[in-house]
């Protein structure tokens, strides 16, 4: 049957109240179609965020004319459709008032026919400002709901803290790395449909058993008819399998179930464990021999499981697929933008080939974002990425009047449905640290909101607490997605009920967020110790490169402290906590540019011994994803990717910290020195260790060989000496141990471990030289004297196959470049254009250059 499928994409705007209609773009927001007429100043630079507050505080309007042939009048259904509107607006056909919206993570779809007629006719959405829509349920609440990250102070609304009243994306309302920029506008597609027929609305392929021998599947169809009718359903894959039953739909919304087998399934597996094997269903309801419609999903066929098992230090935390346990690697994600429809699908290209590039297994997708594009998900499904994926809830405690929570159980429904078929979809979790913050078991963070509360006030907080989180939205991933884990909290240790019905913690269970390095402002030895089940936040901070704070500051701006540093670093504190640490671990840079190197250095190093922590750790820990992956404009943050996709040194360490052989070279008690292997190979390797000690100089001191054999899935001490046996009366801060793995003749993995922190060893200037590498477009570097955090840069954006690296005399570096991908390709090997090769010391005071 002819589809009727329409997308509105003509369309303009204007503040409510205003006489001129200007050009706008849908999906969009009001603030970029603000830019883009030139009405106002690029948002991400400077102070300017600060000047951009009033957009909130005003009611906008959208309005797209189009024209219908006569065709469109005589059809059964006709629908308007929304897939995000943000986040109170009220639609209007050919002036008739047809939808109200409050809800930014929803689709709205609401029948025109009647309303719409041949010829023109005009589709209005008025927006209505977040900021006058919820003050007043502040003011009728009559006491204040914790949301510590709302800064609604910039908009003059001092503590008035308003974000937990609108269904919309938490960070909008700012983030200790991120503005305030509360957006409004038709921020997904816009469509008008139309059909006589029955129509498939929805197909999802339910999993109920996947194994090697066979995966037993039941496609679960959702047909909508204007009228009753009978016919045929017909499922089939790409491979020519196919299914047939006869059903017989009623008028409206009807659900057929059909059970299917797949035979000898081809699964899908995550980054490094195999290939993620996707297949692709068709379902067609016949009529005779007429399609009368057809959907089509992709969907890979896998187990997953979180394994929660007792045993002699509290429960496992640990996720399992096809029966294989995985050891997660992989950071937290946050929106790529401030205006969400700015991110193209190359920039989320970008992002997960960058996570598979760094070995990472495992993203989550954070509570204060927003339930992230299809492509997103659709690419970590072909990349083998698993996901945690958060409920858009952080941080904050939320009302619980009926319509808020109707609202709740619609977004639950919705997107539950809408990303049930993905399967890197491995976990559902309800929130982001909000049970922590309401109980104080977390340290560091300034939680323990429940003591801010009288007694009665407590329980009610807390009885809407555990209706959103212990029932609606468990009961929507069971009924919607069954078979699905879900996690009501993160982090969340075991709960028990004690007199006061209040939640206590047995520790060495459940997910941890540890910030005692950073907020806490613990040694970044503390990494090696404070270790739990799985390792869901923990971060420190870096500064972006020198090319990327050009884009928001001047020469002038170029100090800690500026104002526009300070505006770009939304962590209070955080510039100071930068150099507090620095001067524990590292030489004091010369200028404030060598500042944003060093500080680069200092993440990276924080993040390299928490990894390998966590790592050493397996089985007991079985999980560590860092606090962040990237960041949503142009600022100083945890990120190891900044807001132009560029690589820090801390997605460089990320990604040799996350290679499939690790060595990790650990000093105890400062007596032993301990060499960790740790393998996630699904097989034993024999190989051989061998340890070198140097001088700075290059001159070797001593060297141990020995076999090492490594049980499959493995973490293990290889090697064990006392550290003054191991040094023999050499300088500590003059030396470094290179730790090497080789099997068959080949370096499987090497490791540089130093005997004192960076910043009490002097430094030799090297000299470095590059040389080509005749026939490739490979590059070697070398050195004189050993070079500390090598740091490569080139004039076209892209990555090397390692930066930020330690170089020793006479051990040549080969080094690769590749251009960032065009959205079709990952990253493309390429000559460097404009070639640049710095070392630490060209970035430190002359005190420290021996």
């Amino acid at each position: 049957m002819k589809p009727y499928h329409l997308e509105l994409t003509n369309w303009e705007f204007r503040a409510c109240g205003d006489e001129t209609w200007l050009p706008a773009v849908v999906p969009g927001t009001v603030h970029t179609d603000l830019l883009r007429n030139g009405l106002i100043s690029q948002p991400f630079y400077g102070k300017n965020e600060h000047e951009l507050q009033w957009i909130d505080k005003k009611d906008w309007e959208y309005r797209s004319k189009l024209r219908l042939e006569e065709e469109w009048q005589s059809l059964a259904i006709t629908e308007l459709v929304f897939a995000g509107l943000d986040t109170y607006a009220d639609v209007f056909v050919n002036n008739v008032h047809a939808l109200s919206a409050d809800n930014m993570f929803r689709a709205w779809t609401v029948n025109v026919k009647g309303l719409l007629v041949a010829g023109d006719n005009e589709i209005l959405v008025k927006f209505r400002s977040v900021v006058k829509e919820d003050l007043p349920k502040l003011a009728q609440l009559g006491y204040d709901l914790p949301a510590p990250n709302d800064q609604s102070e910039l908009g003059g609304l001092q503590e008035q803290r308003i974000s937990v009243f609108a269904r919309k994306a938490p960070y909008h309302y700012g983030w200790d790395w991120g503005p305030r920029f509360l957006t409004s506008g038709i921020w997904r597609e816009a469509v008008l449909q139309g059909r006589d027929a029955a129509a498939i609305t929805d197909l999802y392929i339910r999993q109920n058993e996947v194994k090697r021998e066979e995966a037993r599947l039941t496609a679960v169809v959702e047909i909508e008819a204007p009228q009753a009718c009978e016919g045929m359903l017909r499922i089939t894959t790409a491979n020519g399998q196919e299914w047939m039953q006869a059903v017989s739909v009623p008028s409206g919304k009807h659900t057929v179930e059909m059970d299917i087998v797949v035979d000898q399934p081809e699964l899908w597996w995550c980054n490094g464990l195999g290939t993620p094997h996707l297949t692709t269903f068709q379902a067609e309801l016949l009529d005779s021999a007429t399609v009368l419609s057809s959907a089509e999903v992709t969907t890979g066929l896998r187990e997953i499981k979180l394994i929660r098992k007792p045993d002699a230090k509290g429960a496992s935390f640990q996720f399992e697929l096809n029966g294989v346990p995985v050891f997660a690697k992989g950071s937290n994600h946050i929106p790529n933008d401030s205006f969400t429809t700015e991110i193209t699908e190359e920039r989320y290209r970008h992002e997960i080939a960058t996570a598979v590039e760094s070995n990472m297994n495992m993203l989550r997708v954070w509570g204060g974002g927003i339930y992230e594009e299809e492509v997103f998900y659709r690419l970590c499904d072909e990349y083998g990425l698993l996901v945690w994926q958060d409920f858009m809830f952080a941080c904050s405690m939320y009302p619980g009047d009926e319509p808020f929570l109707e609202n709740v159980r619609k977004e639950a429904e919705y997107n539950v449905r809408r990303l049930r078929n993905h399967p890197c979809i491995a976990l559902w979790c309800g929130n982001n640290e909000i049970d922590s913050a309401w109980s104080q078991y977390e340290d560091n963070m300034g939680w323990g909101w429940k003591e801010g509360y009288s007694a009665e006030i407590r329980e009610t907080l807390w009885g809407y607490y555990e209706e959103i989180f212990h029932r609606i939205l468990p009961e929507a991933v069971a009924a919607y997605h069954p078979g699905a884990d879900y996690w009501p909290s993160s982090p969340l240790r075991e709960l028990t009920t004690d007199q006061d019905q209040h939640a206590t913690r047995i520790m060495g269970e459940g997910d941890i967020h540890y910030w005692g390095v950073w907020h806490g402002i613990e040694p970044f030895e503390n990494y090696n110790v404070k270790v739990g089940r799985f390792m869901s936040e923990y971060g420190f901070q870096s500064f972006p490169e020198l090319k990327s704070v050009l884009s928001y500051a001047e020469e002038e701006d170029m100090e800690l402290e500026s104002e526009v540093m300070l505006a770009h670093q939304k962590n209070g504190r955080g510039n100071l906590i930068i150099k507090e640490y620095m001067d524990i671990y590292l030489p004091q840079p010369k200028d404030f540019r060598s500042f944003l190197y060093m500080s680069q250095i200092l993440q990276a190093e924080a993040m390299r011994i928490a990894i390998e922590s966590h790592r050493r750790n397996k089985p007991y820990c079985m999980g560590t994803l860092y606090w962040q992956m990237n960041d949503c404009w142009p600022v100083a943050s945890w990120a190891g990717m900044d807001y132009y996709g560029r690589w820090k040194a801390l997605q460089y360490t990320v990604r040799k910290s996350f290679q499939e052989l690790l060595l990790s070279i650990e000093e105890m008690d400062g007596e032993n020195l301990q060499v960790h292997a740790v393998s996630d190979l699904q097989k034993a390797l024999a190989g051989e260790l061998v340890l070198r000690l140097y001088d700075f100089s290059g001159l070797l001191l001593r060297e141990w060989t020995q076999p090492v054999q490594l049980e499959a899935d493995s973490a293990a001490v290889v090697f064990v000496v006392p550290t003054a046996e191991l040094l023999q009366g050499n300088d500590p801060k003059q030396v470094v141990l290179v730790a090497s793995l080789l099997a068959d003749g080949s370096l499987l993995e090497r490791k540089e471990h130093y005997f004192a922190a960076a910043k009490d060893s002097k430094l030799n200037r090297p000299v470095l030289t590059v040389t080509e590498i005749p026939g490739s477009l490979d590059f070697a570097v070398s050195s004189d004297v050993l070079a500390r955090g090598v740091y490569l840069t080139a004039v076209e954006e892209g990555i090397f196959s390692d930066n930020f690296f330690d170089l020793l005399p006479g051990e040549p570096k080969t080094v690769q470049f590749m251009l960032r991908g065009n959205g079709e390709r990952d990253f493309i090997p390429a000559a460097p254009k404009g070639l640049e090769i710095h070392s630490m010391a060209d970035y430190v005071k002359e005190d420290y250059l021996g």
